[in-house]
């Protein structure tokens, strides 16, 4: 029943996301212009986005003008960011977060250029709370969340479901709007940062293709340059041998005589 730790990246999240909102609501309620001039620039809108408006794949979650949307979102992070962050590196926190932003948007912004769906502008962080709140149920996929006011617990999976159904619902009474359709998204994105980065399985396999690509890229340089080598002493009347691992094998070793084809290294990549 505790409240949880408001630490890290989770309250430098929240304590950013809430200047940035009493800043626009301040300019919006004294200085409507300004405040309006803060919103267009910094709210996702496919047509500035095709004008090169490239920031606001990011600033748009930081963009709030109804307070309920802006207290659910935060609310969303704060209780579920902090058990995320506890089970993940700071840093990969907020690579989670902006990831989830910014692969949301731009996802968006491609249905947007059907002309027909994912129309208007899109705000506020919800797709970083989604996101979140599908990488707190992969971590966690039996436990149990009691949401206020009720008095009982209820399976994460079943919270994910239904947020999932309300966002739906919502996108088809609103036509398809880009708003519901990027907060939808950050549930995906979420999905794909921890099939990416988060999951055992899937982070060892990614890492040793990738060494394995880079030991086979090191390969193909010492043989090339053991070929070369070979060329140019030639030119010289001189002959030198490399193993088929570019490896150097001195001419007095016999290649029966050493492991590794009688080269003077044993150790290959």
């Amino acid at each position: 029943m505790g409240f949880p730790p408001f630490r890290g990246a989770v309250r430098e999240i929240i304590l950013a996301s809430t200047a940035i909102y009493v800043v626009v609501l301040l300019t919006v309620s004294f200085a409507p212009a300004t405040g309006q001039a803060i919103l267009r620039l910094g709210t996702l809108d496919p047509a500035h986005i095709r004008a090169g408006w490239l920031w606001q794949f990011v600033s748009y979650a930081f963009m709030y003008v109804d307070p309920m949307d802006f207290v659910l979102s935060l609310v969303g992070i704060y209780f579920l960011g902090s058990a995320v962050e506890q089970q993940i590196v700071r840093g990969s926190f907020y690579g989670l977060f902006f990831s989830s932003i910014v692969l949301s948007g731009v996802a968006g912004f491609i249905l947007s250029l059907s002309g027909v769906i994912a129309q208007g502008p899109a705000l506020g962080s919800a797709a970083a709370a989604n996101a979140i709140l599908m990488v707190f149920y992969l971590f966690n996929r039996q436990a149990p969340i009691m949401v206020f006011p009720l008095p009982i617990q209820i399976p994460v999976k079943w919270i994910v479901l239904f947020a999932a159904a309300i966002e739906t619902a919502y996108l088809l009474l609103n036509h398809f709007a880009l708003y519901y359709f990027v907060m939808l998204l950050g549930l995906g994105a979420g999905y794909l940062w921890y099939t990416l980065f988060l999951a055992r399985g899937t982070s060892l396999r990614i890492s040793e293709r990738f060494y394995g690509a880079r030991n086979s890229y090191y390969r193909w340089k010492r043989r090339r340059a053991a070929r070369k080598f070979e060329v140019y002493m030639r030119d010289h009347d001189r002959t030198v041998t490399f193993d088929e691992h570019g490896n150097y094998v001195p001419p007095d070793d016999k290649a029966n005589d050493k492991p590794n084809g009688g080269s003077k290294s044993g150790w290959v990549n």
